[in-house]
């Protein structure tokens, strides 16, 4: 999704600043995971998105049936294209084949946006879904697409994903009318990570690789045709002729790549001087992590603040009395005529839903794919799975009771995970420990169920795989609303613990009561010594007690 950056046009500005829309994928190669599988990640980062769970049914079309197309950012309708002949189910990000497509956008050069083509990048994503069985083959399809209707949106990376492959797909249109857009495509080795934050991250790659490289034919000869690269082919960067560099895509997105990489593997400090703005040497594009990853180990990843590395936010004066590892918007701000930024992490506050995508060869697609998947933010949700064959949306992740961003339900888990993030922000090291108790609790049951529900659906699967559908469905929907309903019962205790700014006593995890059955004497936590000490510095002697 669109990044706000410090220099673009102001047309494009005014959009960033409308949408606020900036989202991140991590990637992990099917040799670089413990279990095999492959896995990429995404956030949609978004003032005004609603969190919700998709679902575009499996049909047969008749030939020449026609399709509205409507901008997702905006629902703003853009045209008509022609219907497949055969859609595939799609249940979120992921379909029945198991293909995993997310995305980041980078903007780019704002000359190059198409207002006259018919695919946004949205629509690309749930057409690719909906048309293609492997990575390779979405890739063509999307590419496809945009040639022959026209490409509406800016510079857009994207994650294509299936059991055996993760490519990363970088694509911008080339200006008002000229339909199509300049694209390359680079394939992760199977033993590496990866990840994109709203910044190209494609630089050189191999023109004549065409197992692990595909490109538009003039991806470099429209470049030359509008002055951005003069050299030869070979130095040829896609990132730097297309999405030049500037602070907001070093600091806000490319920042984000590098504490991926920081955790994983053993050349963060080498990379922070980039991030820093002391050199401009680029990132790789992948490497090798420093261990197997896991599942959970990139929905923590996804929880990131840049805690414990020199651009960690939870420990300033801006994180507050209570520490909280997040900041209001806009990212820069001016005093007294200087401007100045707060950090973008990987976890942000205005996320309308996130998941971690897991895709196996070894199992039959049905079971293999899963699309771990919360509502609001990483940091504060429970990754409920969602098996790809799901043709049934959980109701709380619906627009249950007219429920959208503007209108608020009781049954909704969009609802329920902000209400209950947004009481632990003010006071986050005083809250967050219940939070986690919740979290880790819900995600190691559903962690340690995975191998008996998948066992118990192989042999469905063996005999009648439409019951085995129906049975993975099924699973889907309860741990969805079993997690709603946990969460509720959370902020109920929340808002009793912590009512009024004090603490109220437990003991063997109930509320303690006195000898004659009243509720025990609460807790006054106050302020943290070293906010008191702030506090005093800037308040002087105004609040000092008389000797």
């Amino acid at each position: 999704m669109k990044s706000k950056r410090l220099t673009l046009s102001v047309l494009c500005m005014v959009a960033a600043v409308a949408h606020a829309l900036a989202c991140t994928n991590l990637i992990v190669g099917k040799n670089a995971s413990t279990d095999g599988s492959t896995i990429v990640s995404y956030s949609a980062d978004s003032y005004g998105l609603f969190g919700e769970l998709y679902h575009y049914p499996a049909g047969v079309h008749k030939k020449g049936t026609l399709m509205d197309v409507h901008e997702w950012d905006t629902g703003k309708y853009l045209g008509q294209i022609e219907q497949a002949r055969q859609t595939y189910n799609v249940i979120g990000n992921i379909n029945e084949f198991q293909l995993t497509i997310a995305e980041t956008t980078f903007g780019g050069r704002p000359e190059l946006v198409d207002t006259t083509g018919i695919i946004d990048y949205g629509s690309l994503i749930y057409l690719g879904l909906q048309r293609a069985r492997t990575a390779r083959e979405a890739i063509k399809v999307m590419t496809d697409l945009v040639q022959e209707y026209g490409y509406y949106s800016s510079g857009e990376s994207f994650t294509i994903a299936d059991p055996n492959e993760i490519w990363i797909m970088e694509m911008i249109g080339k200006g008002p009318g000229v339909r199509g857009a300049v694209w390359v495509a680079v394939r992760i080795p199977d033993d590496c990570i990866s990840a994109h934050a709203n910044q190209s991250r494609i630089h050189q790659f191999d023109m004549n690789d065409k197992n692990n490289c595909l490109y538009s034919s003039d991806v470099i000869s429209f470049a030359r045709e509008k002055g951005y690269f003069t050299g030869v082919n070979k130095d040829f960067s896609f990132a730097d002729a297309y999405a030049p560099l500037d602070f907001g895509a070093r600091r806000y997105c490319e920042a984000r790549v590098w504490s991926y990489f920081n955790m994983f593997t053993d050349r963060g400090e080498e990379f922070l001087p980039y991030i820093e703005g002391k050199t401009n040497q680029p990132m790789p594009l992948y490497l090798k992590a420093n261990r197997k990853i896991s599942v959970q180990d990139v929905k923590n990843a996804m929880r990131d603040h840049y805690e414990g590395t020199p651009l960690d936010i939870s420990k300033d004066f801006g994180a507050g009395p209570y520490h909280t590892p997040y900041r209001l918007s806009p990212l820069s701000f001016k005093v007294n005529g200087q401007e100045y930024f707060n950090e973008r992490p990987i976890s942000t506050q205005q996320s309308g839903f996130v998941f971690v995508s897991q895709m196996r060869s070894t199992m039959p697609d049905a079971i293999g794919g899963v699309l771990w998947f919360g509502t609001d933010d990483a940091n504060m949700t429970v990754f409920t799975p969602v098996y790809c064959c799901t043709d049934k949306v959980p109701v709380c992740y619906s627009r249950v009771d007219g429920a959208d961003y503007i209108t608020f339900s009781w049954n909704s888990s969009f609802w329920i995970f902000n209400w209950v993030a947004n009481m632990v922000y003010p006071r986050y090291d005083l809250m967050i420990g219940d939070v986690r108790a919740s979290q880790s609790e819900m995600e190691t049951t559903f962690n340690d169920a995975q191998e008996g529900i998948e066992s118990a659906a192989s042999k469905l699967y063996s005999k009648d795989p439409a019951r085995a559908k129906e049975f993975l469905t099924n699973y889907t929907n309860m741990t969805a609303q079993s997690t709603l309903d946990t969460w509720k019962r959370l902020g109920e205790f929340l808002i009793v613990k912590y009512n009024d700014g004090v603490v109220k006593r437990m003991k063997d995890g109930k509320f303690e009561r006195n000898s004659i059955g009243q509720p025990a004497g609460v807790i006054r936590p106050g302020y943290p010594k070293e906010f008191l000490e702030e506090y005093v510095k800037q308040t002087g002697d105004r609040y000092k007690m008389p000797e």
